[in-house]
């Protein structure tokens, strides 16, 4: 006579499931946490210019982004095919530049305005006139901080 007896089935035990909400939370968790939102969508073709001087910026919470730039294909048939600004998600004009640059002051600390930067991210088939105007409806609202965006590399490759 034996004290232990066999298991006849042979049968698997169920697979416990009480982790399982534990686990669905930790990975909701962690892409909340790493994902990172996209700010705005690209409408125009933005090649940037090479320059071989560049510095990072530093606080990327304080840059008032300007596009300009030709359509890009999906949206010639509506926009055409000259080179346009884009201020935020949408297409504008010039004169739309300064109420852009007040509405982005406004929604700002009043302590951190004197750090804003407006950052120009401009084509480099894009006509200097264009970037002028622009220019020009900045210094009417007094911001005066302006960075050019550009891509590292060597300078030469801007010709070619």
């Amino acid at each position: 006579m034996s004290k232990f007896k066999k298991k006849k089935g042979g049968e698997l035990p169920a697979i416990s499931t009480a982790s399982l909400p534990d686990i669905v939370f930790m990975l909701l968790f962690f892409f909340m946490v790493a994902t990172v939102m996209r700010q705005n969508t690209l409408m125009i073709e933005n090649k940037l210019p090479v320059a071989d001087q560049v510095e990072k910026l530093d606080k990327k919470d304080l840059v008032m982004y300007i596009y300009a730039g030709k359509p890009s294909s999906r949206y010639q048939s509506s926009a055409g095919t000259q080179a346009r600004i884009q201020l935020n998600d949408k297409f504008a004009e010039v004169s739309d530049v300064k109420a852009f640059i007040l509405a982005e002051r406004e929604a700002k600390r009043e302590e951190l305005i004197p750090f804003l930067t407006t950052a120009l991210k401009v084509d480099g088939n894009t006509n200097m006139g264009l970037v002028g105007d622009i220019k020009k409806e900045l210094r009417e609202v007094n911001a005066l901080k302006i960075n050019y965006t550009t891509r590292t590399g060597d300078v030469g490759q801007n010709f070619q």
